[in-house]
């Protein structure tokens, strides 16, 4: 007799075969280099800010850009230089005046891009949009190309349009999630509360020496909790 599954079964080995993937996957990242469940009355000494008026407050980081300012509040962990790093973070869109964030990493001794971007993740409620900023938008002549007259050029325009990828998604209000973002080699992948959003590849992500792990709010409304950046247990060569 020829054994069928029936469709509850096949969605409970589908599901299972996916947390094993998902546990392959980060175990690879088992090397902590930094944690902050934001359990204490403020932000630890490791933390850094730009033009942010973000909080601690009942356990959770409060994203907060500053009334009028001229950038997104920027709030943000030095690292020795790495190349392949985990980052997940816990947030919630706790109202319709969060329009995204930002999770950026960064190398701010590298000088070929602007402010020394390497790679992002943009998170908003109904898209997931990364990016190779180092050979891309903040590569320093096309950061500066877009601020003329003249704009970009075609070349540049066909140019980025590698550089960048759009996932859609739905991502519900006043509901945690969990955003996991990998980067391994040119590859950068991004998953919410366990499921796949997408992958990405281009030269930039394989940038050596990462130094910077940032999360900017745009503009506010925005929470977040369990921030984590792990690396492998061994550096790449």
């Amino acid at each position: 007799m020829k054994f069928l599954p029936t469709p509850l079964a096949l969605a409970f080995l589908s599901a299972l075969s996916l947390a094993n993937a998902q546990d392959q996957a980060s175990s690879a990242y088992s090397r902590m280099i930094f944690q902050d469940d934001f359990t204490g009355e403020s932000f630890g000494p490791r933390w850094g800010h730009y033009k942010s008026a973000s909080i601690v407050k009942e356990g959770v980081l409060v994203g907060i850009t500053p009334e009028n300012s001229d950038h997104s509040a920027v709030d943000n962990v030095k690292i020795e230089p790495e190349s392949d790093i985990e980052v997940s973070v816990k947030f919630r869109f706790v109202s319709d005046k969060a329009k995204s964030f930002n999770l950026w990493l960064d190398d701010k001794d590298y000088k070929g891009s602007h402010a020394g971007h390497i790679c992002n993740v943009n998170v908003a409620p109904t898209a997931v949009n990364v990016g190779d900023a180092k050979t891309g938008n903040f590569r320093n002549d096309i950061y500066e190309q877009k601020k003329t007259k003249e704009g970009l050029t075609p070349e540049q325009k066909t140019l980025l349009a590698t550089k960048n990828a759009r996932f859609p998604v739905s991502i519900s209000l006043q509901e945690w999630h969990t955003l996991l973002v990998q980067t391994k080699g040119d590859e950068l992948s991004v998953r919410i509360d366990g499921q796949p959003v997408g992958s990405f590849k281009s030269e930039g992500v394989a940038h050596d020496t990462k130094t910077l792990v940032s999360l900017t709010t745009n503009t506010v409304d925005v929470h977040y909790d369990d921030f984590a950046i792990k690396a492998p247990a061994a550096k790449r060569p």
